[in-house]
């Protein structure tokens, strides 16, 4: 029996492979976030030296990616072997410290691997063995390290929006839509859905320019709202787009009582969308068709 078929004939096995799969995604996307961030600072730090000098070459830096270097201690810079950088269980044999240097490790990096993992499992269970799922896995990972990204940078990069937002078009485009499926929906729904997602957050940054003069949110925000259209439909556009401001303001009103936060101190709003884009895509189109049926005339 092939490793297909046992998967479509065992949901319980799908999920577990899923969330082991996806802790493993979880270690990269820890290295996209970090990472990312710097690599676009440094390629603009780059492009505007090599402005200022006009057109002498410019100077050669060290290779930087995804890849290059090696990873290594923060602290210490011992590099990182193979058996410390396994994703959790490095980290519980560690106990949370570098072997060399025994600086203390973020937890945040178990946290993202954990997370990742339980939220594809999730997917796994939601959707099943298929190309749906395959689809939702990839939008979940891609909306994981945007959230992160955003909430360390308050920058939502192209180098992520842009792809995404492509890459749910063509799901659209090559998948079969079902009636009532979170994914793929159709296409006319996941083009509608993207010039929604964006004019509407864009209206609202105009409309809030031309009453304070000051930016409300970035453009980033305007992209991925644009990309869970594309995703999830313009049907969902609105119930994300609520839910996302609500959990927003509750946090933020925490943060200003607990932490003393001036109401002026800017909120990265990425993570809130991510987070309720990645809800419609699990319960959405059930939370819709309930809402609805409360008002449906009953004989």
């Amino acid at each position: 029996m092939r490793l297909i078929d046992v998967f479509a004939a065992s949901p319980a096995l799908f999920i577990g492979a899923c969330l082991v799969v996806g802790v493993l995604i979880g270690s990269f996307l820890n290295v996209v976030i970090h990472r990312l961030p710097v690599m676009l600072e440094r390629q603009w730090r780059a492009e505007c030296a090599q402005l200022a000098a006009g057109a002498e070459p410019a100077t050669a830096v060290e290779r930087f990616n995804l890849v290059v270097p090696r990873s290594a201690c923060p602290a210490c810079r011992a590099p990182i072997t193979a058996w410390q950088n396994i994703p959790l269980l490095s980290f519980l044999a560690l106990r949370g410290r570098c072997a060399a240097c025994r600086a203390r490790i973020s937890v945040r990096y178990p946290l993202v691997e954990a997370l990742t993992g339980v939220m594809s499992a999730a997917v796994a269970w939601k959707f099943g063995f298929g190309a749906a799922a395959l689809a939702a896995l990839v939008l979940t990972w891609f909306l994981i390290a945007l959230a992160f990204i955003d909430m360390d940078t308050q920058y939502l990069p192209d180098n992520l929006t842009l792809p995404l937002l492509w890459l749910g078009l063509l799901v659209s485009l090559c998948g079969a839509a079902q009636a009532n499926a979170s994914i793929p929906v159709d296409l006319r729904s996941s083009l509608i859905g993207a010039v929604a997602g964006y004019l509407s957050l864009w209206s609202v940054y105009q409309l809030f320019r031309l009453a304070t003069g000051k930016e409300g949110m970035g453009y980033g925000d305007f992209k991925l709202l644009a990309a869970l259209g594309a995703w999830l439909g313009w049907q969902l556009l609105l119930p994300t787009v609520l839910v996302a401001a609500a959990v927003g303001a509750l946090v933020g009103v925490i943060l200003l009582s607990i932490q003393g936060r001036d109401r002026a101190t800017p909120v990265a709003f990425g993570p809130y969308l991510a987070a309720s884009g990645w809800l419609m895509l699990l319960f959405g189109h059930d939370f819709v068709a309930r809402y609805f049926g409360l008002f449906a005339v009953r004989p």
